[in-house]
């Protein structure tokens, strides 16, 4: 499984280029923090490298959103238009997964953001982001769902109509073609 991810320095370099391409393309995103700082702390930690680069790969367009003084992290936020496409389709966790006995998806939001090393942002987070620019103007993202929701069977979502970011609920197992879920990592 280490193998699986580990980037080749040409697949390293790659990714590092597109990311510092990213950042100096959204200043705005980022106040204050500076992108020689960003990339030494991403080649010391190559695990999460590969993380970013899953969030690439799922067309999530990771970028730098903040940086945590209490941590001395820089925390990553898929900054995609619309919720990735590679991570569309999905219910919310396996449990929902399992409980679906026709019409399955194929797999769930929290399985693939454990899989590729990320969170899902919560609710906060996504408003957040939100004040970075406009986002999920035309789909909708799985947000981490609180503890007694879930138990009850549901699910929270979020997405930005008529200048406003709406939450919402759904049950767990439902999924939609517009529906995917934005992540986090930090690094």
């Amino acid at each position: 499984m280490a193998d699986r991810m580990t980037l080749s320095s040409d697949q390293q370099a790659q990714l590092l280029e597109t990311l510092k391409v990213r950042f100096e393309k959204n200043l705005d995103r980022h106040k204050g923090i500076e992108w020689e700082n960003v990339q030494a702390r991403l080649e010391a930690h190559s695990d999460k490298l590969w993380s970013l680069h899953e969030m690439e790969r799922t067309e999530g367009e990771p970028d730098v959103v903040e940086y945590d003084q209490n941590t001395d992290e820089y925390i990553f936020y898929d900054c995609s238009k619309e919720s990735p496409k590679g991570r569309r389709s999905i219910c919310y966790d396996r449990e929902a997964l399992e409980s679906r006995k026709k019409h399955q998806p194929e797999n769930s939001a929290i399985d693939v953001a454990t899989e590729m090393g990320i969170e899902l942002l919560n609710e906060q987070q996504y408003r957040q982001l939100q004040e970075l620019g406009n986002f999920d103007m035309k789909t909708s993202s799985w947000i981490k769902t609180p503890s007694d929701i879930r138990e009850a069977g549901g699910a929270v979502f979020c997405d930005y109509r008529y200048g406003h970011v709406f939450v919402y609920h759904n049950g767990a197992s439902s999924y939609y073609g517009s529906r995917g879920f934005r992540g986090f990592v930090r690094v």
